[in-house]
């Protein structure tokens, strides 16, 4: 019974011939048996015929393995048994076929606990063992043709169509796997190269990411009349999509269809990322019912590719279509999808349906991951639901869920856009005691920022400090924080330190680092500050500073400002440029240049840095200053008021009312824009007035009031000339 045993644990595993492709046996040497372990000994007669009877086949899979092909593992598993040795080892038969009968109500203690056989060091053929060693000794050396000529001349066994299979597939590194395939091609009077060996070796170039050798080993399979089947296609298009070459992944899908062939899973979820990512809609739509159509059954990733293509687009309506299709179609949304699924709906502008599908996830027993949670963040931080988001906070430390990193900034980044001071120094101290989570660069700017938008700079100071005595690298982005909080508060001497540390560091200034020093010299009071300013915005951007003293400059031509202007645009980078020139018309005008203000204002809506400036309907005509600076702002009524002015000169028609769009901000720390808009508006002496039934922030006035206001403003020439 003991040898019985020993056999019994001493087995082989492979897989019967491809033409039974839902069959599998273990093998005691060539005697197959049954998969559970009995405390019997097994005659190899009575073993087959119980594997025979006790295998039963399944119709869907059989059917579906007809209909697509068997996969490329299906395809490889008999490589096993071809190489397995065909002569029995007597020693692994048992000397007893009769069978004892045990009662399971009272079994004997088994003596193996007494005496147990040690299972043989080498359970899988030696042969097999030999072509997987030399395959991890070949995939070891370097990728070169003396290396591989070196090592491919130490193949232990000769290079048949089972053994050149098996290493094919056991190589890791694509270069290696690229050379033996080519190598095999030499082999004179040897087997052909069929379809699998072109699958294996793509599969090896796909994680290599090779997608132009492997569209030549396609070609190549086609001019040889050599069929490309299933994997072959997938294997072409989901390297195409990783490489992103969609068009060529569209090709080969056409290229695929025409030939008849049905896609799989994977390929049809490759090809509708791929037709997402172009913005292609209605094509993956189609797609996906002709897919649905054809009896493809969709999994929770194209669920997830759906998800995102609506949530990039913030179409409602097309999340609320896959939550509808997943529910008919019995998928169970897994962690991917509901995270997706809850990024879609932030961008689509849903936080109460994202909360419902937060709490329906929770419902379901599903643990949220870090994503889940930084997701559900973003959402309530955008929605400004603050209360929200910190009743999550907490229950993420009641419940133990996990937080890295990202989620830990994403809330201190989200309590700076609401100005949650007291709430960012609760969770700044939470991630000090934390031992896995501890604050880095990213966390220390995002507090500047709290600090530097309330005006708080002895606290910002303090956090440089802190840094400092750390370790922790001051980065650009919390640079910048630091030095605007500076400059809000006046302390230049301490901004010009924090500014030679960065440059210290190795810290290179960017365009927005440059816009906050250009900002803070509009705001310098005196003529030293001014000047210790410059110095630091000289080392940061010089031809700033240069085009700075030339619109300084009252002997510079109005074309020679345009042409630098036009130069410095081009050399900074598109979300700077209107904050550039926003800080340069500050400056004119805090220097009492106004005429050059309104140059300035002219050449960036000329080279389209305001582009809804004015805003023009029958009914109504519209100044929108929300992206403009306090002086810019300014600036540009003025110029809208001698514009309109020129119209009521030459008695054209003008519409009923006539307003100017402030905007009141989502922060309280943002300068009001609203008030100082309102007091250049009182000194003016113009007609407008703040509209609450339009909001705040919302300037009206009637075209008799304004026409009125204007023609004494021209029969008044000192009125007009009133200014800022």
């Amino acid at each position: 019974m003991a040898a019985g045993l020993s056999a019994a644990m001493d087995v082989c595993f492979s897989t019967i011939p491809q033409s039974e492709p839902t069959r599998t046996t273990f093998f005691f040497s060539s005697s197959p048996t049954r998969t559970r372990f009995l405390r019997r000994p097994i005659s190899s007669t009575s073993a087959a015929a119980t594997a025979d009877e006790e295998s039963p086949r399944n119709p869907s899979q059989s059917s579906k393995t007809k209909k697509n092909g068997p996969s490329l593992s299906d395809q490889l598993k008999p490589l096993s048994a071809a190489t397995l040795s065909a002569a029995p080892d007597r020693r692994l038969q048992s000397s007893n076929s009769k069978s004892t009968w045990v009662n399971p109500a009272r079994p004997k203690r088994s003596v193996l606990s007494l005496h147990r056989h040690k299972r043989s060091a080498y359970a899988h053929n030696p042969k097999v063992r030999e072509l997987r060693l030399f395959a991890q000794k070949l995939s070891d050396s370097a990728p070169s043709e003396a290396e591989f000529a070196a090592a491919i001349a130490q193949l232990p066994h000769p290079p048949t169509r089972e053994n050149s299979l098996l290493i094919l597939n056991s190589l890791k590194s694509w270069q290696q796997s690229y050379m033996f395939f080519q190598w095999l091609k030499t082999l004179e009077d040897s087997f052909p190269l069929e379809t699998i060996f072109y699958n294996v070796a793509m599969k090896s170039l796909r994680f290599g990411k090779q997608f132009e050798l492997i569209e030549q080993l396609a070609n190549e399979m086609v001019s040889n009349e050599i069929p490309l089947d299933n994997i072959t296609y997938s294997t072409i298009i989901t390297c195409a999509k990783r490489c992103n070459r969609f068009d060529k992944a569209l090709e080969w899908f056409e290229r695929m269809y025409r030939t008849g062939l049905m896609p799989d899973e994977v390929t049809y979820s490759a090809v509708l990322d791929v037709y997402a990512k172009l913005g292609k809609v209605e094509e993956v739509l189609s797609l996906y019912e002709r897919g649905v159509a054809s009896g493809w059954k969709p999994d929770s990733i194209t669920f997830s590719v759906l998800a995102k293509m609506f949530g990039e687009a913030g179409d409602y309506d097309g999340i609320r279509y896959v939550l509808q299709e997943m529910k008919a179609l019995g998928v169970q949304p897994n962690m991917v999808v509901y995270n997706t699924l809850l990024e879609a709906m932030g961008k689509a502008g849903k936080p109460g349906l994202a909360r419902s599908l937060f709490e329906e996830m929770i419902g379901l027993g599903l643990t949220p991951d870090e994503k889940t949670l930084t997701a559900m963040i973003k959402v309530y931080g955008k929605a400004r639901w603050a209360k929200d988001a910190m009743e999550l906070w907490d229950r993420m430390r009641e419940n133990g869920w996990p937080m890295d990193f990202i989620l830990y900034n994403t809330l201190l980044s989200m309590c700076a856009d609401l100005a949650l001071v007291e709430e960012a120094e609760k969770l700044f101290e939470d991630m000090k005691s934390s031992k896995v989570c501890k604050p880095d660069s990213w966390t220390y700017t995002a507090m500047m920022n709290i600090y530097g938008s309330g005006g708080n700079a002895e606290k910002a100071m303090e956090l440089f400090d802190e840094m400092s005595s750390l370790g922790v690298a001051l980065n650009v982005m919390g640079s910048t924080c630091l030095i605007q909080c500076l400059g809000k508060s006046q302390k230049i001497d301490d901004l010009v330190r924090v500014f030679d540390v960065v440059i210290g560091q190795g810290i290179k200034p960017d365009d927005r680092l440059s816009g906050c020093l250009l900002s803070i010299v509009a705001m310098c009071e005196s003529n030293d500050d001014t000047a210790k300013v410059v110095d630091c915005l000289r080392l940061a951007n010089p031809k700033l500073v240069g085009f700075l003293n030339s619109i300084q400059d009252e002997t510079t031509r109005f074309e020679d400002v345009k042409d630098e202007f036009k130069v410095l645009m081009s050399s900074t980078s598109v979300e700077s440029r209107r904050p550039f020139c926003n800080c340069l018309i500050d400056v004119c005008r805090n220097r009492e240049r106004h005429t050059r203000a309104h140059e300035l204002l002219y050449l960036g809506t000329l080279f389209g840095l305001y582009p809804d400036l004015h805003n023009v309907t029958q009914e109504e005509w519209s100044l929108d200053v929300r992206s403009l600076s306090v002086g810019a702002a300014c600036t540009a009524l003025e110029e809208w008021i001698g514009t309109l002015a020129k119209f009521v000169s030459k008695n054209e028609e003008l519409p009923e009312l006539f307003s100017a769009q402030t905007g009141a901000g989502t922060h309280k720390f943002a300068q009001g824009m609203a008030s100082s808009f309102g007091a250049h508006v009182e000194r003016m002496s113009a007609p407008f007035r703040q509209c609450e039934e339009r909001g705040a922030g919302c300037f009206v006035a009637s075209r008799e009031d304004l026409v009125a206001w204007l023609e004494s403003r021209a029969s008044a020439p000192s009125a007009a000339a009133v200014t800022a």
